[in-house]
């Protein structure tokens, strides 16, 4: 893709990975609008971020805060829904339903109704491209398999954010099937790894760097037409399993 007068959008975008990717992407000659739910927050990251990116005031469990946020961008080609929270760590069996409701709203609501929200402005691009912020921990195949990374707390942990990002994966897959047959869109999901951002005190206090996995968003951002779409990766680019 020539990236010449591309322009994002990048939800959570004023802090950790949001804002890396927004930073790269600025980097590769997009405009990039930066989707913070905090105005003030949300400036200081543009502030930061420098020539080329625009503050998007954007809460994605808010139907109004989307539908202005949409008014805003009348040229799209790059969506990545970033914005995500994490839960309190409990295991299905101790959880409740109101942890589950408010970590769904975000993780995997919000992904529906900003993707929505913001398809028809994609369609007129030439190369459309959506990019799902998933986790490694959303993978039934790691979570059902020998894997120290997710059980450091004991099997079965942190029900909701685990759940929620297998939904989003799973969401990945069915956008990618009903867009097949529209121009070229591309749309995938990626695992970031644990990264130093403040989704959690376990990230806050061991993760990687954000950059590192930012540039996984940035090169599903940029798949040329023939990329793959519908798939799952890891942070390095290698394939995720299911």
């Amino acid at each position: 893709m020539n990236d010449s007068s591309k322009v994002a959008v990048v939800t959570g975008a004023n802090s950790g990975i949001g804002k890396e990717i927004a930073r790269q992407l600025l980097g590769s000659g997009f405009t990039v609008y930066v989707g913070s739910r905090d105005a003030l927050r949300g400036q200081a990251a543009v502030e930061e971020l420098g020539a080329g990116a625009r503050l998007l005031v954007l809460d994605v469990t808010d139907e109004q805060s989307i539908a202005a946020a949409v008014t805003r961008i009348d040229q799209l080609d790059v969506l990545i829904n970033n914005a995500g929270i994490s839960d309190d760590g409990r295991p299905a069996p101790q959880s409740d339903v109101d942890t589950f409701r408010r970590v769904y709203e975000t993780n995997v609501f919000g992904v529906l109704a900003v993707t929505n929200a913001f398809l028809p402005v994609l369609r007129h691009s030439p190369h459309p491209r959506i990019v799902n912020v998933s986790s490694g921990t959303g993978s039934l195949t790691w979570s059902t398999s020998p894997n120290p990374q997710f059980d450091h707390r004991g099997p079965g942990v942190a029900a909701a954010y685990r759940s929620s990002k297998t939904a989003v994966n799973a969401l990945t897959v069915y956008y990618a099937q009903a867009l097949a047959e529209e121009k070229a869109f591309k749309v995938n999901a990626f695992a970031p790894g644990l990264r130093s951002t403040n989704l959690n005190s376990r990230a806050a206090g061991s993760g990687g760097d954000p950059a590192e996995a930012a540039a996984e968003a940035v090169r599903l951002a940029l798949l040329p037409d023939d990329g793959p779409t519908g798939g799952f990766f890891s942070w390095d680019g290698t394939i995720a399993p299911w």
